[in-house]
């Protein structure tokens, strides 16, 4: 956990303003802890990329909520598929082989990935 001090003074760029911006607009999400706001490493990497893609990339505010939430959806996507893959390799053989001569099928019929 990192407090928001910490953070600023970790990452150049960032300025307080923008830090409590941020929160305002829940793009990012501090716990309290007593009377300080901390941040957990998941928050911290979060903050960095709206760095990247405010400063770095000049993405204008309005626009980092719609960004962000792509991101999320292909984060959360990414895990489905970890759970899928896990699940499917857990399956005896004959299983995992008729799993992969549907998407097979699938990729021939055309269909769109």
């Amino acid at each position: 956990m990192m407090r928001a001090d910490e953070l600023l003074e970790q990452i150049d760029a960032l300025q307080q303003s923008d830090l409590e911006a941020w929160i305002g607009e829940q793009l990012i999400s501090p716990q309290q802890d007593t009377d300080v706001l901390v941040f957990s490493e998941m928050e911290c990497a979060r903050i960095r990329l709206i760095c990247t893609l405010h400063y770095e990339l000049e993405v204008d505010a309005e626009t980092l909520p719609v960004v962000l939430s792509l991101v999320d959806q292909l984060y959360q996507t990414r895990q489905r598929l970890l759970k899928l893959t896990a699940a499917v390799a857990a399956q005896d053989e004959a299983v995992q082989t008729a799993i992969l001569a549907a998407i097979d099928a699938g990729h021939s019929s055309g269909e769109k990935t």
